[in-house]
């Protein structure tokens, strides 16, 4: 291959990576109601209830991605691509370097959720129901809710 078909090669990642980095594939930032649907693994029942607490449930994990190793990966196979000798063991680790941050910052940024807020609510029959969601925006702690498809509503 020429020298410059590896620089266009290099050109159009950069390019996508660009692109990908710019995508909004979060649906949580879709029009529509003022709460985003929750995240609740168990079922949730509808009905009225007295939130009797509210905690914040933080990102997932932190450290290495699976972002962060395809981008060094893909980083660091481009970058042996270029140059020769120590420049092209400098480039290597740069590009396994540039890559894995690329790809950890998309990871990141296409995420769903990277906080919520769990709500501990007593509905009226006195039993307890649990849900997640990503916003608590004007429910506190005492506020009666509606709960209809597994989102709390203020009313």
């Amino acid at each position: 291959m020429k020298p410059t078909h590896h620089l266009k090669s290099v050109a159009a990642l950069a390019v996508i990576l660009a692109l990908g980095a710019c995508a909004n594939t979060n649906p949580n930032n879709a029009a529509g109601g003022s709460y985003p649907q929750s995240t609740n693994q168990n079922p949730v029942y509808s009905g009225y209830g007295v939130v009797q607490a509210i905690d914040l449930v933080g990102p997932s994990g932190t450290g290495i991605t699976a972002g962060a190793v395809v981008g060094a990966v893909v980083g660091g196979i481009l970058g042996n691509q270029v140059g020769g000798g120590s420049g092209k063991t400098a480039a290597t680790v740069i590009g396994a370097a540039g890559g894995a941050y690329a790809g950890n910052e998309l990871e990141k940024r296409n995420q769903q959720q990277a906080e919520a807020y769990k709500f501990t609510i007593r509905m009226q029959n006195g039993a307890y129901q649990t849900l997640t969601q990503a916003s608590h925006a004007d429910i506190r702690v005492g506020d009666r809710v509606k709960i209809e498809s597994g989102v709390a509503r203020r009313y």
